[in-house]
Formats: C-alpha cells, structure tokens, sequence
C-alpha cells in the first residue's frame, strides 16, 4: 500500500491538496539532531514543528513587537516542509549549511508546485518569510524555532552540543534572535548557557 494506491476524487483540486497531505508526511521520517527530553530517541520534523507552533501560542507576550499568532503558527507548521526532500540541515554543521540554501529552494520548487497554484505560493510566501527573518511575526517564528531545541539540550545533557564539539560563540550566534525579539526570555537562555559551559556541554 501506499501512494500508488491513491484513488483519484475526479476532481483534480482536491487530488492535488490531498496528494500534498500525504507527501508531507514524510516529514515523520525527517529525523532531527535533537533528543527527546526522554531520551528515547531523535525528534522528527513534524514533532518539532508542531512544538514550537504550540509554543508560539505560549510566549507572544514576551515579544518586542506585535504579532499575528495565526500567521506566526502556520510558519511554525510549514516552515520545514521542504525538508521531506533536502533533509535537515545541523544548525551547527558548517558545511551542511553551505548548500542549504539551494537544496532547499529546489525542494521547494517541487513541493509547493504539488498544490493549487495559489495554495502553493501562499504556503511558500510564509517559508519565505520565515527564512528571511526580517518581519515581527518571522523574528517571533524564528525565536521558536531556535528556543525549543536550546530547551531540550538544557533537558538532555546538551545533547547536540556535546555530539557535535560546539562552543559559546556558536550558540550566541544562534540565539541572537531571542536576545533581539526577547529579551526577557534570553536572560533564561543566556543563564543555562553559563550552566553548560560549567557542566562542559559546550566549549567556552
């Protein structure tokens, strides 16, 4: 069984949005540096961009500028989409990141042209802000995406950051954005990356 045993509707819309839906579900088999806070095995890309559209919800009141939730929760769920097929790239992995940039706009251009045309270039519109970083609801989506693994190392023996050799400088790079869009959040960040530089999870 599988996509091969998809019973067209007659309707070529509906085949084209429910073909994306079961394309995407790759993103259960993209697995992703970060460690379950059990400790059970990698998180998936769908469970990581579920967490953090969860946590968009949570945390707005802490940021600089005001955001659209509902905008910044669907950057949240689309916004690794096109690694079903470039894969994840390490945030910490110089040369995987290199090429990101192609591997993912050519991701991009097969996926997205899945759906409706205007479906498509809604959906790619915010995983092109998002990446970009430079509006409110983007710098708020980004701050997600960057505070929930940084939680899990916190929670996991930092986990990614011993496996992967990595330093101070590195994960302040990373961080920037927090320290930028929230700054009361950053305190937090920036107090557990003194707990693992003194715990020899991260390189000084």
């Amino acid at each position: 069984m599988g996509i091969q045993d998809f019973l067209s509707s007659g309707d070529n819309r509906i085949d084209s949005q429910l073909l994306f839906t079961a394309e995407i579900d790759k993103m259960t088999a993209v697995l992703r540096r970060t460690l379950l806070i059990d400790k059970s095995r990698r998180e998936n890309d769908a469970e990581h961009s579920w967490h953090i559209a969860v946590m968009a919800m949570l945390f707005c009141e802490y940021a600089a500028a005001p955001v659209d939730i509902g905008r910044v929760v669907q950057m949240c769920v689309v916004h690794d989409l096109v690694e079903v097929y470039a894969g994840d790239t390490f945030a910490y992995d110089a040369a995987g990141n290199a090429d990101k940039e192609a591997r993912e706009k050519a991701a991009a251009d097969k996926l997205f042209s899945i759906l409706p045309e205007e479906q498509g270039r809604m959906i790619r519109s915010l995983w092109e802000e998002f990446d970009a970083m430079e509006t409110a609801d983007a710098k708020y989506a980004a701050c997600m995406d960057r505070l929930q693994p940084f939680l899990h190392n916190t929670l996991t023996g930092g986990h990614t950051w011993v496996e992967s050799g990595t330093n101070r400088a590195a994960v302040e790079k990373r961080m920037a954005v927090i320290k930028e869009f929230m700054p009361k959040v950053y305190a937090w960040v920036a107090g557990n990356i003194d707990h693992a530089i003194g715990e020899g999870w991260l390189k000084p």
